[in-house]
């Protein structure tokens, strides 16, 4: 969980690199997810994170549970966010047959903006 170290051991020194490499997705991806998790255990919590992905290719990023309902979370290196980055979300209650809470798109947005009435693309920089 440490892209520090990540960037560190490929060389990757420079912003410009970083944005560029084949990588910069994942380790966007991989940032975010420590964040999460660090904000959690920054307040006695153990977080309940899951990621989803079956069969016919759906793909949650995140999901956090609490008080039996699952929070989608999606991690988007764009700052345009749309319902496409979300329909994988649907999945909670068709497959999973589970209760959906407010889904999120962490993405490089300058503000906070809704999505759809349930989910919000929220910018990385608020986590």
């Amino acid at each position: 969980m440490d892209t520090g170290l990540i960037c560190y051991l490929t060389g990757w020194n420079a912003p410009q690199t970083l944005e560029n490499c084949a990588m910069s997705g994942e380790l966007l991806e991989t940032y975010v997810i420590s964040e999460i998790v660090k904000s959690w255990w920054h307040n006695g919590k153990q977080p309940n994170i899951y990621y989803y992905r079956d069969k016919d290719r759906r793909e949650i990023d995140v999901i956090l549970e609490e008080n039996g309902v699952l929070y989608p979370i999606e991690i988007k290196k764009k700052s345009n966010p749309n319902a496409g980055d979300i329909k994988a979300f649907d999945a909670i209650e068709t497959v999973l047959k589970q209760k959906r809470g407010h889904g999120a798109v962490l993405c490089m947005a300058q503000t906070h903006l809704p999505i759809t009435a349930e989910v919000d693309a929220v910018p990385i920089p608020y986590i």
